[in-house]
């Protein structure tokens, strides 16, 4: 059976880095990686894109849809199996769930990084990325949307955040847990996602802010973004979807601006849902016309928000995405 063909990106972050004598983590001359990429070659044919080469706060949704767009083209004019794309953490989720919003290809793409620099003692890149392309590679991966590969576990794009500051185990997906794992005889998936819904794009130009609730908070943030033309805002909010009663006024000016407000919940588990109905309680914001989002994080609310105000500005489809 002849291999198969992956294309394989390098976008910048932590894998591709080095540590100097102070102890710096930064980026100098070529990628480390380039030097590995023959160790991959048992695995499959490889055509190598470095787009660009940032830390990941670097990273922005135009380069998200600078990825899209790359992949799309090799997948039309090369016929690749699939995709593995190395990427720094800190927004590795960000890239995999807007890809995983926008791609409607079935062959695996794959997301995958490091904790640790090239150099430094026990450095986890070219482990993470051998795990990313032989799950690239297998049959099982297809049609099961962007998957994030690190320390031996598969998980979707859709349910996978980063959950440490330097752990090697990282990544994880609270309340559902890894779809597969990554063993040395294999690739083993033991769960099936429910895709979401693909969405056409091809430019973005609507700006989307995160806002976090704490105890005594009041509308002049919320006022500040209706004043400074935000399209859309998400909230990450008090438990199930709650705010303290003194956001109401910010709340009901955003609105009446037609700025979709959507509502996730700051806590690492858990789902909105308009429950209370006391001042600020989640049934009186949903009656105001907030929209409660299925257990999105907020960053990834954002990303979803920010997609949908590119295709259109009516409500109900808007509300109509995070049902």
């Amino acid at each position: 059976m002849s291999k198969k063909t992956l294309l394989l990106i390098h976008t910048g972050g932590t894998i591709s880095m080095s540590e100097d004598e102070s102890g710096a983590v930064k980026t100098e001359g070529n990628n480390p990686l380039l030097r590995h990429t023959h160790n991959l070659n048992d695995y499959a044919d490889f055509i190598v894109e470095a787009p660009f080469t940032l830390p990941s706060p670097h990273i922005t949704p135009d380069h998200m849809l600078e990825l899209k767009k790359l992949i799309e083209k090799y997948y039309l004019e090369d016929g690749i199996h699939g995709a593995v794309i190395t990427h720094g953490t800190d927004t590795l989720e960000e890239t995999a769930y807007f890809l995983d919003l926008t791609l409607r290809l079935s062959i695996p793409i794959v997301v995958t990084g490091a904790m640790r620099s090239s150099n430094e003692i026990g450095s986890d890149g070219l482990y993470n990325l051998i795990s990313a392309v032989r799950v690239a590679t297998c049959e099982e991966a297809f049609g099961k949307g962007v998957l994030v590969v690190l320390n031996d576990e598969i998980h979707t794009a859709v349910n996978v955040t980063k959950t440490h500051s330097s752990n090697v185990s990282t990544f994880q997906s609270p309340q559902y847990g890894p779809i597969g794992i990554v063993t040395k005889g294999g690739v083993l998936f033991h769960h099936t996602p429910k895709l979401d819904v693909k969405y056409t794009i091809s430019a973005l130009s609507k700006n989307v802010a995160i806002i976090k609730a704490y105890a005594g908070m009041d509308s002049r943030l919320l006022s500040a973004l209706a004043d400074l033309n935000f399209d859309g805002v998400v909230i990450e909010a008090l438990g199930q979807g709650n705010l303290p009663p003194a956001t109401i006024e910010g709340i009901e000016e955003l609105i009446s601006k037609n700025i979709p407000v959507v509502l996730v919940s700051r806590c690492f588990n858990g789902i909105t849902q308009d429950v209370y109905g006391y001042e600020g309680g989640g049934r009186q914001l949903k009656q105001k016309g907030v929209i409660f989002s299925n257990g999105l994080n907020g960053q990834k609310a954002r990303l979803k928000l920010m997609i949908g105000l590119s295709q259109t500005d009516d409500p109900e489809y808007i509300a109509s995405m995070f049902k």
